[in-house]
């Protein structure tokens, strides 16, 4: 099974949007690029800053669309065009309105649950056939409300148990390239017992 060849992380670029909740992706790459050590830069063909990330031996591409959350497809496609990745190398790390802060969880495929950012990847890949990785950021309650929470930064509290999910799934990077998938899932999913 191939590994994770680009992990994307999503968000919208400007500093007025880099605390609010919808940015949890871009926290991500950037928590794993502090750990490796990995440079992003501005690359203009792949509408993003992207960097390479080296591993363990192994490498792969951090990338963080600066299309704006509704146009990162734009970003996703031109760069796994440019490198012939498949949908199923690539991981998807976005903010999750239905999982509570604290909680983290991973699939492949799958609809897009309303988040346009995946939206828009799924309609420029042609499939929804790539892996995500859903940070919980909890709901406002009621629909009409979900636009100004994930514009929005998180309480103290809430953004504390999001920075644990994020620690949680980086430490998981060796399976990732590595394509232990089961195995990562099974280490995010799994409740630790109370003592």
């Amino acid at each position: 099974m191939n590994g994770i060849k680009l992990f994307v992380g999503l968000g919208n670029p400007g500093s007025e949007y880099e605390d609010t909740r919808h940015n949890a992706g871009f926290w991500w790459i950037d928590r794993v690029a502090a750990l490796s050590g990995s440079k992003l830069a501005n690359e203009a063909k792949f509408h993003g800053l992207a960097g390479k990330l080296k591993h363990s031996g192994t490498e792969a591409w951090l990338l963080k669309p600066t299309t704006f959350m509704n146009a990162s497809g734009r970003s996703v496609s031109a760069l796994a065009k440019f490198y012939k990745l498949e949908p199923h190398e690539i991981l998807v790390i976005h903010d999750e309105l239905d999982i509570p802060p604290g909680q983290v969880k991973m699939k492949k495929g799958g609809g897009h649950g309303g988040h346009n950012g995946l939206k828009d990847i799924a309609a420029h890949l042609g499939t929804n056939e790539f892996w995500r990785l859903r940070l919980g950021i909890g709901h406002p309650g009621e629909r009409a409300a979900v636009a100004h929470f994930v514009l929005h930064a998180p309480a103290k509290a809430e953004m504390s148990l999001i920075e644990t999910t994020i620690e949680d799934s980086v430490a998981l990077l060796d399976q990732l390239l590595a394509g232990s998938f089961e195995q990562a899932m099974l280490k995010l999913h799994t409740k630790p017992k109370a003592v």
